[in-house]
């Protein structure tokens, strides 16, 4: 038997509102994405103002770090034609997103889920997670 732990949906809301105050810092409106250790989508918060278009984006950004337990923006690296995992971003029904801005939720070095950010640059994104997390790790006292 499997002893599975996830975010719950109070800690997703933890993650999102630590995203949105960066977001606001930034003056970027975003859309924040978070799910499961599985990639499921437990919750999402599109700010006024985000681009349509980074709903879908942000929600698979979520979901590749957290089903391949590492930031997107390590795939990005590593899908480039002539690298082995070259055509990992078609995978997943073309969910696996390699885009800078997804990052694993961890908890005691486990994957408790995946956080997505999406409607700045790649740059922006990545530093938009980066505070959800250390936004989280903060007010939960959680060790990563």
């Amino acid at each position: 038997m499997l002893t599975v732990q996830r975010l719950s949906i109070e800690e997703s809301a933890i993650l999102i509102e630590g995203a949105a105050i960066k977001a606001r810092d930034m003056n970027i409106p975003m859309c924040i994405a978070v799910t499961d250790e599985a990639g499921n989508l437990i919750r999402f918060d599109r700010m006024d103002g985000a681009k349509i278009s980074s709903i879908a984006i942000a929600i698979d950004k979520a979901f590749t770090a957290a089903a391949a337990r590492n930031g997107t923006h390590v795939y990005n690296k590593l899908c480039v034609p002539g690298e082995p995992t070259f055509g990992i971003h078609v995978t997943n029904g073309g969910r696996f997103c390699v885009i800078g801005g997804g990052l694993p939720v961890r908890v005691n070095g486990v994957v408790v889920g995946g956080i997505g950010i999406s409607a700045g640059t790649a740059i922006q994104d990545v530093e938009c997670a980066e505070a959800a997390l250390a936004y989280f790790y903060e007010k939960t006292s959680y060790p990563a």
